[in-house]
């Protein structure tokens, strides 16, 4: 070969390419890939990008998304200027009723019954408890004060007990038995029900009333009106220093134990004074802003939020300082 490459005469020679042996030998593939989690991109809507033409930034797409006029402040206004027109936890001293001679601790002892009794009582007991509470607030409020407070409360706990009746239980149980059945380990199966019995009492559609939901809405409702109106009544017929001195003489063996009683019904006199001076202060200031007469509906939600933050904030600092 060295001859022909030394040849004056050009030729074409041929030469081998050499590869080595180790390079022939095919490697089988690994099996173990590595396997990298996918990474979701975020866009970010920003001045700077254009996705499907818009250069909208986060407010201005938030202020488009949200739905205007959703809280409506004014209608809310409206109602905290009406809702504490009439006294709240304010003793009324005309008319005068036998409520207003009774010992203040047979009315303390009688308030504590009747938020315990709707807890340990049947449906009927409830319902008995509501009506003659909803009559005694008639007999006993004037016409002013019991209008306002009872339809208020009677909406409030009438929608606790429709939300309640329908959602405690309607979503299926998760919970399965783990013992065997009866006719797996010999026993005899378990006796049949009444007949006429149902635990579903109310069924339309998607929505059921069952008696555990039934049970959970009345004595919710039940407890929920019964502690407003007890303590509506009781305070509307008792005076601050009346209430002081029940509280004083229930109070008074753990005077022995190093309770600070005299501090705590001081401070619990002070709060009843306190309660009508914040009532009159939120309503003025419900007045004042109706009396302005903002549109309301030319807000978003956020900034409607951000008003009600401008104006109760520092109300309730001052409280808090106070």
């Amino acid at each position: 070969m060295f001859p022909q490459l030394l040849h004056s005469t050009p030729a074409i020679t041929s030469i081998r390419y050499f590869t080595p042996s180790i390079y022939k030998h095919r490697l089988a593939p690994n099996s173990l890939k590595r396997q990298t989690p996918h990474r979701p991109t975020f866009l970010c809507a920003d001045k700077s990008s254009n996705i499907e033409g818009s250069h909208e930034n986060w407010k201005q797409l938030l202020e488009k998304w949200t739905p205007k006029n959703v809280l409506g402040a004014e209608k809310v206004f409206r109602l905290i200027s009406g809702a504490t027109s009439s006294p709240i936890a304010q003793y009324i001293s005309s008319p005068t009723t036998f409520l207003h001679s009774t010992d203040p601790r047979i009315k303390l002892a009688w308030l504590l019954t009747l938020v315990i009794l709707p807890a340990r009582s049947n449906t009927v007991l409830r319902v008995g408890l509501i009506v003659s509470l909803a009559i005694l607030t008639i007999q006993i409020q004037p016409n002013e004060v019991w209008q306002d407070q009872l339809g208020r409360v009677s909406i409030l706990c009438g929608v606790l007990f429709i939300v309640l009746a329908l959602s405690t239980d309607s979503a299926p149980s998760l919970v399965y038995s783990r013992t065997p059945p009866p006719s797996v380990t010999g026993l005899p199966k378990f006796p049949a029900s009444f007949e006429g019995y149902s635990y579903v009492v109310f069924k339309m559609g998607p929505l059921q009333i069952t008696r555990k939901g039934l049970l959970t809405a009345t004595t919710s409702a039940c407890l929920t009106f019964t502690i407003f109106q007890s303590a509506s009544l009781y305070l509307s017929t008792t005076t601050p220093e009346q209430i002081a001195f029940a509280l004083q003489w229930f109070l008074r063996p753990f005077d022995k134990l190093g309770l600070p009683v005299a501090e705590v019904i001081l401070t619990l006199l002070l709060s009843l004074r306190f309660i009508n001076l914040v009532f009159d202060e939120v309503r003025n200031v419900a007045l004042g802003i109706v009396s302005r007469r903002i549109n309301w509906g030319q807000l978003t939600t956020l900034e409607t939020i951000d008003g009600y933050s401008r104006i109760f904030s520092p109300m309730q600092s001052r409280y808090l300082r106070q």
